[in-house]
């Protein structure tokens, strides 16, 4: 029988840390409910009590006190026994895609948490192929990808996903298209809770090194994002370009499956819902509960790229989309596919349903502001029917079209 795989102390060290702040925000939240149950006179046109009183007050403090005391302790603990092994600290071993997809949901919804808080669970971003991190050294990057052509394709995920999530129901998009066409397929592994526009920027200078230091010349780069995958490719090609970076005149195709480039609604509805629960008082406390949402996830209200359309402003407010409108990369064939869950083209499905997550028009680039329409020409928009957002990673026309446009 196999030996499960054990896990590392520094996982274990990010899982406390956050069990804890997850116990102090659940007190905070039950005490300020209790203030407003106990004061009911704050029901009319005053905020809520920050906390209790008395005797109250005190186990409350008390709570918070051991919470902390234990964390601490717990910490200390993990990093002890971690350090004190033979040898120092474990290597990681190879990724288990159980772990992975815990750790790259916990990003997705968490992730400007954990990066605030230098928990060990915050995913730092990242290139790889094949599972592995690829160096930013050349002579170390020759011996991680040996194979290394001209022709490389980036793959950039979604939100609450990884690199090993392009596999699906027995197909990947990249394994295919390096047998299909004889490319180099290369992964982004990011902190999908982070804004947008950080990721961009981390991604186009790490993109710009990687390309300099690639084993042979780039003759030409392709990528293929998958929803907020494509956001992210949008955001670090415009920082890339800002920075005069190589990379982007190597670029020649850009393929968007389902990316929500005008936002999505269920974040909007997130948004609304947040703002409705903390207009009444005896549930304002709730309220907190739609601060969980990672800058990510808010960042997909509107589809945010820049550092501006966020910067200065509450991420949790409403309000107008203020975006600054990006174009599209000048020198790469961009092509868009979007999905709808119907077998038949319906105009209001497509604007209000479209794949479950992301309305047709949204993925397609269109709006009805012209400056913000994407000009994509026609023969480079396709439409999934009878599909889902997921369905577009395993979907056989899906990965024909991708092959047809990236071999034209």
């Amino acid at each position: 029988m196999a030996r499960r795989r054990q896990v590392d102390a520094s996982e274990l060290r990010g899982l406390a840390q956050l069990a804890m702040h997850a116990t102090l925000g659940l007190t905070d939240l039950v005490e300020s409910m209790h203030g407003g149950i106990a004061r009911p006179w704050i029901a009319v046109g005053r905020r809520p009590p920050a906390g209790t009183r008395g005797i109250t007050g005190l186990v409350y403090r008390s709570i918070r006190w051991t919470t902390r005391l234990t964390g601490t302790g717990v910490d200390a603990a993990l990093a002890l026994a971690r350090g004190s092994r033979p040898g120092g600290p474990t290597p990681p071993g190879p990724p288990s895609p159980r772990r992975e997809a815990l750790v790259a949901a916990l990003n997705g919804v968490l992730g400007d948490h954990l990066a605030e808080t230098g928990n060990q669970l915050a995913i730092t971003p990242e290139l790889r192929h094949q599972g592995r991190a690829l160096p930013l050294a050349a002579d170390e990057l020759a011996d991680t990808v040996p194979a290394a052509g001209p022709r490389v394709v980036l793959m950039i995920h979604g939100l609450c996903r990884s690199d090993l999530h392009w596999q699906r129901g027995g197909h990947d998009h990249g394994t295919a298209l390096a047998r299909d066409l004889g490319r180099t397929v290369i992964h982004a592994r990011y902190n999908s809770g982070l804004h947008v526009s950080t990721t961009g920027r981390a991604l186009a200078s790490l993109l710009e090194t990687v390309v300099r230091c690639w084993p042979v010349a780039v003759e030409e780069l392709a990528i293929v994002a998958h929803s907020m995958g494509g956001l992210v490719a949008r955001s670090a090609c415009h920082y890339a370009e800002l920075d005069g970076a190589e990379w982007p005149r190597r670029l020649r195709h850009l393929v968007f499956l389902g990316t929500p480039h005008h936002g999505a609604p269920l974040e909007r509805g997130g948004q609304w819902l947040h703002r409705t629960v903390g207009a009444v008082p005896f549930a304002r406390p709730l309220g907190r509960l739609g601060s969980i949402r990672s800058a990510g996830i808010t960042d997909l209200r509107h589809g945010n790229l820049l550092d501006e359309d966020w910067q200065g402003r509450d991420r949790f407010a409403g309000g107008p989309d203020r975006r600054r409108p990006v174009p599209l990369p000048p020198a790469a064939s961009c092509c868009v596919v979007a999905a709808t869950r119907a077998r038949r083209r319906v105009a209001l499905h497509d604007r209000l349903v479209g794949d479950g997550l992301v309305p047709v028009g949204s993925a397609l680039g269109r709006h009805r502001d012209p400056a913000r329409t994407l000009p994509i020409p026609a023969d480079r928009q396709w439409i999934a029917t009878g599909s889902s957002h997921l369905d577009l990673l395993d979907s056989p026309e899906v990965y024909a079209r991708i092959r047809d446009w990236l071999g034209g």
